[in-house]
């Protein structure tokens, strides 16, 4: 019975850590961290830096027409066409944001609070498409809006994520059917057409 008593007295006394090797570790992780987050910043700096050759992003004109569609929800980035992954950072096309999109006869205006806005003229608008990921943001089947325009004789993809994702199926018809896009309706027609005559 007292052996029982002396060994619950001595867990109790027993020492609780060593002090100096737990803060060690602490401060080694922490520099750990510190040390990725700058080599992460690091190479976001040198992608901008490759991209330097991406000239100034379009501004809006002053007029601009009425609006076909308008879109709130948000911006996921701009990567090299076709290429998901391959990111573009230049003139702050890399920052995620919150978005409103306004489609007109001109081209589509892109506002990101807290971020560059950029508009793309209605000329260098090549497609727009549903798809599931750009630039490390996977979603569902069709879960977001690429648009496909030139910039600096690039191509790139934006991706946008509607608030309300229904509504994205129309804005990928009314972009293409702007930007003439083939479409499978019209080449059957032209076919029935020429046969006829």
């Amino acid at each position: 019975m007292t052996s029982l008593l002396e060994l619950a007295a001595d867990k109790e006394s027993a020492e609780v850590t060593d002090w100096a090797a737990r803060i060690g570790w602490v401060v080694g992780l922490l520099l750990f961290i510190a040390l990725v987050y700058w080599l992460m910043r690091e190479g976001w700096k040198w992608r901008g830096t490759l991209q330097g050759d991406l000239p100034e992003l379009p501004t809006v004109p002053s007029e601009q027409g009425p609006a076909r569609l308008e879109l709130s929800g948000r911006y996921h980035g701009s990567t090299t066409a076709g290429q998901w992954l391959d990111r573009i950072v230049a003139h702050g096309l890399g920052t995620r944001s919150r978005v409103e999109l306004t489609l007109t006869d001109a081209g589509l205006d892109v506002v990101r609070p807290g971020a560059t806005d950029f508009f793309i003229p209605v000329a260098q608008l090549r497609e727009a498409r549903l798809d599931k990921g750009i630039a490390g943001k996977v979603l569902t089947e069709d879960g977001l809006l690429i648009v496909t325009w030139e910039h600096g004789g690039k191509l790139l993809d934006s991706g946008f994520r509607s608030d309300h994702a229904a509504e994205q199926a129309e804005w990928v018809e009314t972009l293409n059917n702007m930007v003439g896009t083939p479409d499978d309706t019209n080449d059957k027609n032209s076919t029935t057409e020429g046969t006829a005559r």
